[in-house]
């Protein structure tokens, strides 16, 4: 189902109320993501999200970022058991200790990837062939072959909170599959999959 905002844009029914997430619809989502950073980002802050809604992610993404070096790999890496338990402390981010673990192996991971050309090359590898064209919610895919096989490949580099509905998710997210409704006024505008 989608929504005609009072801007005359169609929308789906989950980005069409709160503003926030309408600019994150309509700046961000499906956009592609390729540098290492940018990606490393997405994917810890899908993880992050895993059981929870992505308004909650958003309203703390700038807590993220501060705690996180800005999601500078090479920094995260280096984070201690020390550093666990501060950020445990912080409610300005999500307090899950496997999470935030998770982060950190994400960034070991990502700086031992630059090796074999880098994360941003490995993710893309598993664009598929053709993205779906949904012309209802109902017809969006949660999961994927290619996001089941980059789940395995990930995990298999070190990676965690990768499970391959996250990862369908981190897909959609950073352009390499569009499932945007074929009503939106955003659907092929990410330039990887024609409208």
């Amino acid at each position: 189902m989608t929504v005609v905002g009072t801007d005359g844009l169609v929308r789906p029914v989950w980005a069409a109320s709160d503003p926030m997430l309408m600019e994150y619809y309509d700046t961000e989502w499906g956009m592609p993501v390729r540098d290492e950073r940018g990606l490393y980002e997405r994917i810890c802050l899908e993880g992050f999200q895993s059981g929870l809604s992505w308004a909650t992610i958003l309203r703390k993404r700038p807590r993220f970022r501060e705690v996180f070096a800005d999601f500078d790999p090479d920094v995260v890496a280096a984070y201690t058991e020390a550093d666990v338990e501060r950020l445990l402390g912080d409610a300005g981010i999500i307090r899950h200790r496997g999470k935030i673990q998770a982060a950190i192996s994400n960034a070991r991971a990502t700086i031992a990837l630059r090796e074999e050309g880098g994360l941003v090359d490995f993710v893309w590898s598993f664009q598929p062939t053709d993205t779906p064209r949904p012309s209802d919610h109902s017809e969006v895919p949660t999961v994927s072959d290619e996001s089941k096989a980059l789940s395995k490949a990930l995990r298999k580099k070190g990676f965690a909170f990768v499970g391959p509905t996250t990862m369908y998710a981190l897909m959609e997210a950073v352009g390499i599959v569009d499932t945007h409704l074929v009503t939106s006024h955003r659907r092929g505008s990410s330039g990887v999959w024609p409208a």
